[in-house]
């Protein structure tokens, strides 16, 4: 099931119009899980970070041990080549996946060399910078290596993603603010999670139990850049209700501020516009 329009469906080499059928009943990835994907972003003709999406694919699959069929360039340029069949000025979710197809012996570990790759392109609008989102407590938490592939953007990570979104929305909130194994911060249900306190950016040290984001790791290096102090820390429930500013980082959005956590209320403050502004600056030098 799409979440956009105008789609178009990179497939056995060829493009192809609309969300065509790419999985078989008995592909080791529909009743196996293994799957893995990346999202990248066209939008006002730029494509930030579009080279880096197209390589992450390549580790996720070798870390949900499938095997790549494609190298990160071919990825790209294919990629391009889709994207230049929009429209000037539409707004794009860019998705290239791997699958297994065919299982081992017993069925529950994918084959080596038996992978299909496609990717997806629909359509689907920014949203406005202003448009904030609100957090609260999940009972869920996000695993550890020892039990799930968190260095991967793999499909199967992503149920205990919805169980924490559906939770959150049943209490009346946008979002949850999600806690490790060890009870402190990693992120959030979608996206990566800061907090700004008297004038300094803080974000959760990437501890192995969530993906450290590109887009989280080019707002670091760009606030770094403009002078501002960026700390990756141990961060409590606590840290967060004691903040003076919240937001979320991921390629979806790049930039969305919280404006509450629980009963704790935040503004839409200066320190989270000048990051996205900072963002959306260094993208005018990403054209398609």
């Amino acid at each position: 099931m799409s979440f956009g329009k105008n789609i178009r469906t990179y497939f056995e080499g060829k493009w192809h119009e609309g969300d065509i059928p790419v999985m078989r009943a008995a592909d080791h990835g529909l009743w196996q899980g293994s799957s893995v994907f990346d999202g990248a972003r066209l939008f006002d003709g730029l494509v930030p970070d579009l080279e880096a999406h197209c390589a992450r694919v390549n580790r996720s699959a070798q870390a949900l041990m499938i095997t790549p069929t494609l190298g990160d360039e071919e990825i790209f340029e294919i990629a391009r080549e889709g994207l230049k069949k929009y429209e000037k000025g539409a707004a794009v979710y860019v998705r290239p996946m791997y699958w297994a197809i065919d299982g081992s012996d017993v069925g529950v570990s994918p084959a080596p060399n038996s992978t299909r790759f496609a990717l997806c392109l629909e359509e689907v609008p920014m949203p406005a910078a202003d448009a904030a989102t609100t957090l609260t407590t999940t009972s869920f938490r996000r695993p550890v290596m020892a039990d799930n592939v968190c260095n991967a953007k793999a499909g199967c990570l992503y149920p205990n993603n919805a169980r924490m979104l559906v939770e959150a929305r049943a209490k009346g909130f946008g979002n949850a603010l999600v806690q490790d194994a060890m009870g402190n911060v990693a992120e959030t249900a979608t996206a990566n999670v800061w907090m700004v306190k008297d004038g300094e950016y803080f974000t959760p040290i990437a501890n192995g139990t969530f993906l450290s984001g590109l887009t989280r790791r080019r707002h670091m290096g760009l606030l770094r850049e403009a002078g501002y102090t960026v700390t990756e820390a141990v961060l409590t429930l606590d840290d967060f209700r004691g903040a003076d500013e919240v937001f979320l980082t991921g390629n979806f959005s790049k930039v969305t501020p919280a404006v509450a956590f629980d009963e704790v209320k935040y503004a839409h403050g200066p320190f989270t516009k000048k990051a996205r502004e900072l963002y959306m600056d260094w993208a005018l030098s990403r054209p398609l």
